[in-house]
């Protein structure tokens, strides 16, 4: 029996960082509205929020790798379904996961759901059709990517910039670290004693550099990558003794690839693998290797210069190629292209497919540690983007926004 006095939301989300979007936009609709129920798709941290879950995201991720999984993603579906009709939420929160949460979508309308998307599918890179498939369906798009708001506005869809979620990470992260009130709009609040309590905080040796590797968080990410960074931890040893290396696990990932991880802690005495932090490991960082996401994007945020790296299956990276229509895979990449003031043309180095080896990773890492100028001008850029959010607060935003949608 449904309480009608209660507010319903549903919030599906489909992978690890959508999942924790979900999650801080959880805690915020709980401190905004009373008598609030919220169940969804999403994993841990959705949980540890609140969110009754009706089912567990999927990792996978890619044409070859979805293919793998259709029986677990149709389960999914179905149990989103039964859910629609047996919770009858008053708000559907879609969160990126277009494939999935546009047949979603096209269900709750049915039911006669109100409808938010909140993370847009990279529509501006590949399949732009979508946009009018998803104005047809939905009340509201709240978009995480400046350049992304006027794109949903030109085809008269109800669309706001609301800043990134990871900003309400890092804030946590802050305040755990520096003490409450921290950030507090302030664009340069990466010092060095920032740098040395989250080396600390990580059982790291404060005064050493850190290097800091995140393989991703989807099984064939980690199965490409692996070996790769196996064979870069070696050699940074070898050519730069002080370093210690840092893996974060992504929070859903499954143990048998938590298990693939650990076993490089074989290699060298200073690796530390830790689950989740990983925006407390990247304001340690003094040079990061990341699995092209999310990740990059909080790498840039916290000003560390970074290599990006892309491997997927042979079939899927071809058809890619094929529909996908930008210059660059690494969103800090992406947004300095959209964004031409005061731009250096100093861009993240991305290496793709067979291009990840080795050979070009330690050219790329022996020139931020080498060279200075290139490391500041790195920098710099990283700071264009970090003001693109710095005075954002998404989930308090969007938590107002499905608060006003309800009462209306």
């Amino acid at each position: 029996m449904l309480d009608n006095q209660l507010k319903r939301v549903m919030i599906v989300a489909g992978e690890s960082s959508g999942e924790l979007y979900g999650a801080y936009l959880a805690r915020e609709l709980k401190r905004k509205i009373a008598d609030i129920r919220i169940i969804g798709v999403g994993g841990e941290r959705m949980d540890s929020e609140g969110v009754e879950l009706i089912a567990r995201i999927s990792s996978l991720f890619g044409l070859v790798e979805a293919l793998k999984s259709y029986s677990q993603i149709k389960r999914t579906f179905q149990k989103v379904i039964e859910s629609l009709k047996s919770f009858n939420p008053q708000l559907l929160v879609l969160i990126d996961y277009p494939d999935f949460n546009i047949k979603v979508a096209k269900e709750a309308k049915r039911h006669g759901i109100k409808i938010l998307y909140y993370v847009s599918p990279q529509v501006w890179a590949w399949r732009k059709g979508r946009i009018k498939t998803i104005g047809r369906l939905i009340d509201e798009m709240a978009v995480i990517l400046p350049f992304e708001e006027e794109l949903y506005k030109s085809h008269n869809i109800p669309c706001e910039f609301v800043g990134h979620p990871i900003m309400d990470e890092l804030k946590d992260v802050l305040e755990q670290l520096m003490g409450k009130g921290y950030l507090n709009g302030k664009y340069d609040f990466l010092t060095d004693n920032l740098k040395s309590k989250a080396k600390e905080g990580l059982a790291l040796k404060p005064h050493k550099p850190l290097l800091t590797l995140m393989p991703g968080s989807r099984p064939h990410e980690i199965e490409k990558l692996l070996p790769v960074i196996s064979d870069v931890i070696i050699e940074v040893s070898k050519k730069y003794p002080d370093f210690q290396f840092l893996i974060p696990i992504a929070p859903n990932l499954q143990e048998k690839e938590v298990e693939k991880i650990k076993a490089l802690e074989y290699i060298n005495r200073d690796i530390t693998i830790v689950k989740g932090q990983s925006m407390k490991a990247l304001i340690a960082s003094d040079i990061a290797i990341i699995a092209s996401g999310t990740s990059a994007l909080q790498a840039a945020i916290v000003g560390v210069p970074m290599i990006v790296l892309y491997k997927l299956s042979f079939l899927t990276y071809i058809i890619g190629r094929l529909i996908v229509k930008v210059r660059h895979i690494s969103l800090p990449n992406i947004l300095l292209d959209k964004s031409r003031e005061n731009d250096s043309g100093v861009r993240i180095k991305e290496f793709l497919q067979k291009e990840v080896n080795k050979e070009n990773i330690m050219k790329e890492i022996d020139l931020i540690i080498n060279d200075r100028k290139y490391r500041d001008d790195i920098k710099r850029q990283l700071k264009k983007i970090r003001e693109m959010f710095i005075h954002k607060e998404a989930s308090s935003r969007v938590a107002g926004k499905i608060k006003s949608l309800l009462e209306s």
